[in-house]
């Protein structure tokens, strides 16, 4: 067995132990670097599959937008068939009331009730009642249809103040992210 001098040997340890933290040093930066690159390719992955199903959405527009006209296209067509089918109905309703009760009725109370409850005046009050009727039907429809687009407008008022809250607040916990982890650092 060789004599090693005290001192060799000592000096012999502290270069082991030097090597030893110099590869702990190494590996501890190998494996944060490995795990910097994993994160930032996760979240390069997750920006690629937002912006694949923003496109996606985007190439739905048409036919979203396609869909809304129709749909109001084919709420103001009901709208009218049945407004003009209760009219008519109401129209021949009414012509046959007259043509066949007024003339007699007429006759009969003309002196007395002095025409106010004229079967005439009856089917005018009651085509009046049913203009009105058809009316407010429409004007619902109006109403429901500027009800929509309001909401629409609302939501798309909602999604870029949330964008701008995003990045106004995004880059301020960056901020504070940053300065934390900093401090933590030149705290050890």
């Amino acid at each position: 067995m060789p004599i090693i001098s005290m001192s060799t040997k000592r000096e012999a340890e502290r270069a082991a132990a030097t090597f030893s933290e110099d590869d702990k040093t190494r590996e501890v930066r190998t494996t944060l670097t490995e795990q910097h690159h994993s994160v930032d390719k996760a979240l390069d992955e997750t920006k690629d599959n937002i912006k694949r199903t923003i496109e996606e959405a985007r190439k739905d527009i048409p036919r979203n937008t396609q869909a809304v006209n129709d749909y109001q296209e084919h709420s103001l067509q009901a709208t009218k068939e049945i407004t003009d089918s209760y009219l008519e109905s109401q129209k021949e309703i009414i012509k046959s009331f007259q043509s066949t009760w007024v003339p007699y009725v007429e006759n009969a109370y003309g002196t007395f009730w002095n025409n106010w409850a004229s079967p005439r005046r009856a089917a005018e009050i009651y085509a009046r009642t049913v203009s009105t009727f058809a009316d407010n039907v429409i004007a619902t429809t109006r109403i429901s249809n500027n009800a929509m687009f309001a909401n629409m407008e609302t939501f798309k008022t909602f999604i870029q103040r949330e964008k701008d809250d995003i990045f106004e607040n995004g880059s301020q916990c960056r901020k504070n992210v940053c300065t934390n982890i900093k401090r933590c650092y030149e705290r050890t």
